[in-house]
């Protein structure tokens, strides 16, 4: 077993991102933590350090329990890091899931299929709004 591993291969053997790539990325936008610090790519990780990951509105956290730089099957996983992403985050988390659904004002977005309906009836020649053919009071 090593005693070190690359953070960047790290990360996409526990299924934390979807290529190797996008995780040396978020590394070097700054993303990943290590004691409240970024890290770069390359840097070598140890059993026992909390690596902190940024995805916007919470700031992950994962305890390194194993090492290996071959990715993982979802169900090993647990053997080899932990989450202790803190209470507060967590909440953060479902505020921000409840808060996408229901804050959208009627009028805002995508209009509806009855908006497209009533839309097309305005526009219509033989809409019942210009039926009088008066335009001018």
């Amino acid at each position: 077993m090593k005693n070190e591993a690359r953070i960047d291969k790290w990360l996409w053997a526990m299924r934390l991102f979807k290529t190797r790539t996008i995780a040396a990325e978020a590394c070097k936008k700054g993303r990943v933590m290590i004691l409240q610090t970024a890290v770069k790519p390359s840097r070598n990780i140890k059993v026992g350090d909390v690596i902190q990951v940024k995805r916007s509105p919470v700031v992950y956290s994962f305890k390194v329990l194993a090492l290996t730089e071959n990715r993982l099957g979802a169900k090993l996983v647990p053997e080899y890091m932990e989450n202790v992403t803190t209470a507060d985050q967590l909440e953060l988390l479902e505020l921000s899931k409840v808060a996408g659904f229901v804050g959208r004002d009627r009028g805002t977005g995508r209009p509806t299929k009855k908006d497209r309906r009533d839309l097309d009836a305005f526009m219509d020649d033989d809409a019942p709004f210009f039926a009088d053919g008066d335009w001018e009071d």
